[in-house]
């Protein structure tokens, strides 16, 4: 069963260092505060619904996920009870969050976005240099609403895996290093990035956990991405170029700011708020271990 108490672990780490960052000490007691009780409320709630492997679960009229043994889904609307008790706004195109029975320190969020068919030949042309910035400028642009509502800016200081494509699969995997602009750089975190096209839209999974772990744990983004897939008819080779609607922008946007041009530079900064908001889940993967051993010794004590 997933454990409560290792997800409260985690969670009141992410409480004092997201707590550090505010100005007065008033305001961040209140500001923790509230984010405990929330968060615990959120975790109360997973215990409940969390959905267990081995099973198949099926996504919106999509597809579906043949959860492996060992992993919980996180269904909604509990799944967006916790992202936003985490700091991360409502999201209309959350589909569920993912753990590991063990509490191992990552978590993953799985999305839906309805936009259409998304033409992919501009993955043949991309500059990662150009993506890269991309992701800068929009997470940049976004710290002003994070620091408002109580959270610490964000910076994105390069790439853990540089964007690959696999036409065959119809599949995208990309990952950048983030991190708190007022932490070292041993706070720096991961958001693992995996995307799979369909006929109607496209399927992201995101995982994040701290950047000195990406290699041990960018293996559960990987299985569960593989065990994601289309139902029949929805997916990408589906397509029917008479009748079906093409995304307003390549494959490009999913990486960086390059569909500024076309779809405004407002939508885009939206875009990355919502994705790099998720980030801020890494603090608390952060505290995860230490944190799980002080709760440990009080059960003993």
């Amino acid at each position: 069963m997933l454990a409560l108490r290792t997800l409260i672990a985690c969670a009141l780490g992410f409480l004092i260092l997201a707590g550090s960052a505010a100005n007065a000490e008033d305001a961040a007691q209140s500001i923790q505060q509230r984010q405990e009780e929330d968060l615990r409320a959120a975790f109360e709630a997973v215990e409940r619904n969390a959905i267990h492997g081995p099973q198949r679960v099926p996504l919106l009229t999509q597809g579906s996920i043949e959860l492996p043994k060992g992993y919980v889904f996180v269904p909604q609307p509990t799944a967006g009870q916790l992202s936003r008790a985490l700091g991360n706004p409502h999201s209309p195109v959350l589909a569920g969050m993912l753990f590991d029975e063990e509490g191992s320190g990552w978590m993953a969020y799985l999305d839906y976005i309805s936009d259409g068919y998304i033409k992919d030949d501009d993955a043949l042309t991309w500059n990662a240099n150009d993506l890269l910035q991309g992701l800068k400028d929009g997470t940049e642009a976004a710290n002003g609403e994070r620091q408002e509502r109580g959270f610490p800016p964000l910076e994105v200081t390069g790439w853990a895996e540089k964007p690959a494509y696999d036409a065959k699969e119809h599949r995208l995997v990309w990952s950048a290093i983030v991190r708190q602009k007022s932490a070292d750089s041993s706070a720096s975190s991961v958001n693992y990035n995996t995307y799979a096209l369909g006929r109607e839209g496209h399927f992201e999974l995101n995982l994040v956990t701290a950047a000195d772990r990406i290699e041990e744990q960018k293996i559960h983004a990987r299985t569960l991405l593989a065990a994601l897939a289309f139902d029949e008819g929805k997916r990408y080779q589906d397509f029917n170029a008479e009748t079906d609607h093409v995304a307003e922008y390549g494959l490009a946007a999913l990486v960086g700011g390059i569909a500024a041009k076309k779809l405004g530079l407002l939508a885009v900064i939206a875009a990355f708020f919502a994705k790099f908001a998720k980030l801020f889940a890494v603090a608390a993967i952060a505290g995860l271990v230490g944190l799980k051993r002080l709760f440990t010794g009080r059960r003993q004590g």
